[in-house]
């Protein structure tokens, strides 16, 4: 009887096996998809962070660039005002010492791009073929010196400049019997208008330094070479080219400061 028992209660074990085998099956099916879902979770979160790096990078780098190109910018807008800076105020130097020595009953001219003083030599006595300034004429000589003085001391605006010209001129006419002919005697006169400067005024010219650190005023002739009149076929004509100039040129770039300027206006790796 025992036996029967037993013999009846093996199926229905097997079939309880084969339903647990069954679902530990089904389970382990879903385990893997669970997985397997899992990953390509993990993958594509690490693409997509991976893909937000790079465009964050991108964005740093496009940011960065844009910071050195304005950096660029205003480095070189900073060095054209500057140049722009140091032009205007040649220009309001040379205006007012115009208009100081107009106050003071001395005509003297300005060029159209006010950097030149022009003062005639009869403002200054020379007799003609003569680099002698006539006693009676040194105080308009001193006058004149004394306001460029003046002018360029206020706030150190001397500073600006690169360098101030004394320069003689002459008119056409050949001179015998002086050495060095219109070219010696042209120069000559600006050295004459000079030494009397040092020698008379308080404030020591000679002593000023441009831009550079270099000396501020040189002394020069140029005889008929350029004349503020090109035709010279009557007196009034030659009148106007007998003269001393005074030339003020402000601070030109020189070939380290243009180097200087491209490679901070240079883009990077360029």
């Amino acid at each position: 009887m025992s036996r029967r028992l037993v013999t009846r209660s093996r199926p229905r074990e097997s079939e309880e096996e084969t339903v647990w085998i069954s679902f530990s099956d089904f389970m382990l099916a879903l385990l893997t998809v669970f997985m397997l879902a899992a990953v390509a979770l993990v993958f594509s979160l690490t693409e997509e962070q991976n893909s937000l790096k790079a465009a964050m990078l991108e964005v740093e780098q496009a940011k960065a660039e844009a910071e050195q190109a304005t950096a660029r910018s205003n480095t070189f807008d900073s060095m054209l005002d500057s140049l722009g800076t140091g032009e205007q105020v040649r220009s309001t130097m040379v205006v007012e010492i115009r208009d100081a020595l107009a106050a003071r009953g001395i005509q003297v001219e300005v060029d159209p791009a006010n950097s030149v003083l022009r003062v005639p030599v009869e403002l200054l006595g020379f007799d003609s073929g003569s680099s002698d300034i006539r006693p009676e004429h040194e105080a308009n000589a001193l006058a004149i010196g004394e306001v460029i003085a003046e002018v360029l001391l206020t706030d150190d605006r001397y500073a600006t400049l690169d360098t101030v010209f004394v320069e003689g001129h002459t008119d056409d006419v050949p001179l015998d019997g002086v050495f060095g002919g219109n070219w010696g005697l042209s120069t000559d006169r600006a050295i004459a208008l000079w030494r009397l400067w040092e020698d008379r005024l308080p404030s020591r010219l000679g002593g000023l330094s441009g831009h550079t650190g270099e000396r501020l005023f040189s002394v020069s002739g140029y005889g008929e070479t350029r004349p503020v009149n090109a035709v010279q076929d009557t007196d009034d004509a030659r009148a106007a080219n007998r003269r001393i100039d005074i030339r003020f040129t402000e601070h030109r770039l020189s070939e380290e400061e243009i180097t200087a300027i491209r490679a901070a206006t240079a883009p990077s790796g360029s």
